[in-house]
């Protein structure tokens, strides 16, 4: 009897200790299933935050991005490239063609699949006319493997505006150079063929040779002023100035070209008309600005120069005359330089065509605008203003102190 009792003892104990083992093991189990849980949240949270730092990474970004997948549908298109292409829909999941519409693109993505690193100058016409530079790669993983592609879009409107400017303005002072230069070597080389042994033929050419000698010279000064102003190495004067008397100067300058097309010159601006600028600038601008009203006014005409009141800190200087006036289409760009409205007229009465570009950078040097408004055959008027700034203020204010004291 005893042995039966105490093998069932044992068998009961056995029995206990493995449930016992196997609520344990459950727990251990347990344990591990929350911890690798744990792991896993961690780790897709960490995905998570990768994912967004690369979004915001791509979003930062001042190029356009397009990624696709190995199946050629958008992945990402960053906030960069959905404002050049001026779009807010949502792209993901689309293809190029589907999503955008654009031909080019589609054509440089299969270009890709041959290639595998690519780039290609496009325009994109949406509002206005963007140039874009388009770089192109293939994306691999560790093996090598294609995994899809990377476009990357560079805006480079301005840089192209900027290389037809600089083409366009050598052009023009190539041009401008040339053909002073060309008529007195021609005068030049008349004289030494033997027209210096005759006096009436050797003084003409000879002024011929003085006066566009002249022109050259203006030319040249003119370029080193513009590019003076361009680069910010002139240091303005700021004093106070009697812009009535400063006119007054300019049109007694002005007087004798004017009496030679019948021109009336007024000054209108009222007596002791005090304005912070500098003296020699702001004469430079009024003089060029009446020399234009005069040669390109009627014969005979009028032309006067006045001011207007705007704010309390803003002066409205004007150069007005009653001549055939502008073309509607030319009124955006007389102040560019080197253009002309009427070239045979300028280039006859000997102007560089830099003139009114260097009205307007000496008044943006002033902090103040310029513009010009016209009507064809109602004359033309140029105007510029002067900010009276708060730093302009306390200086006149002082000048006002030292003038006050004995």
């Amino acid at each position: 009897m005893w042995p039966l009792l105490f093998a069932a003892g044992c068998v009961g104990l056995v029995i206990a200790l493995f449930r016992r083992y196997e609520r344990r093991l459950k727990e251990v189990r347990g344990q591990v299933d929350r911890a690798y849980d744990e792991v896993a949240e961690k780790q897709r949270e960490l995905h998570r935050q990768f994912q967004s730092q690369q979004l915001a990474l791509f979003d930062s970004m001042i190029e356009g991005m397009l990624l696709l997948d190995d199946h050629g549908r958008v992945q990402l298109a960053n906030e960069s490239l959905r404002k050049l292409l001026e779009t807010t829909a949502d792209l993901r999941g689309k293809t190029i063609m589907e999503a955008l519409r654009w031909h080019e693109l589609a054509a440089l993505s299969d270009r890709l699949n041959r290639e595998k690193n690519v780039s290609e100058e496009m325009e994109i016409h949406r509002v206005a006319r963007t140039c874009l530079l388009v770089n192109a790669v293939v994306v691999t993983d560790g093996a090598g493997r294609e995994q899809g592609q990377l476009f990357v879009f560079h805006d480079v409107t301005r840089l192209k505006e900027l290389e037809n400017i600089r083409k366009e303005f050598v052009g023009n002072v190539s041009h401008e150079l040339r053909t002073p230069l060309s008529l007195i070597k021609g005068f030049a080389q008349t004289l030494l063929d033997g027209a210096k042994d005759n006096p009436e033929q050797a003084d003409r050419f000879l002024q011929k040779i003085d006066k566009h000698s002249d022109r050259l010279l203006f030319l040249i000064e003119d370029l080193l002023a513009i590019s003076r102003l361009e680069s910010g190495q002139v240091a303005l004067n700021i004093q106070r100035v009697d812009l009535h008397d400063l006119t007054q100067r300019v049109l007694d300058d002005l007087a004798e070209r004017a009496a030679a097309r019948a021109a009336t010159l007024e000054n209108q601006v009222p007596p002791e008309t005090f304005i912070l600028a500098d003296a020699d600038r702001l004469q430079q601008v009024l003089y060029n600005l009446t020399e234009n009203a005069i040669k390109y006014g009627k014969s005979p005409g009028w032309v006067a120069v006045g001011t207007r009141q705007h704010a309390s800190d803003t002066l409205e200087i004007f150069v007005t005359d009653d001549g055939p006036g502008i073309p509607p289409e030319s009124l955006g760009r007389v102040f560019e330089r080197f253009y002309r409205v009427d070239r045979a007229r300028s280039r006859e009465s000997g102007g560089t065509g830099l003139g009114l570009a260097i009205v307007k950078h000496i008044v943006q040097a002033h902090g103040g605008e310029v513009w010009v408004k016209s009507e064809l055959q109602k004359g033309a008027t140029f105007s510029f203003t002067l900010s009276r700034r708060a730093g302009a203020t306390r200086e006149m204010e002082a000048v006002k102190q030292d003038r006050a004291q004995p």
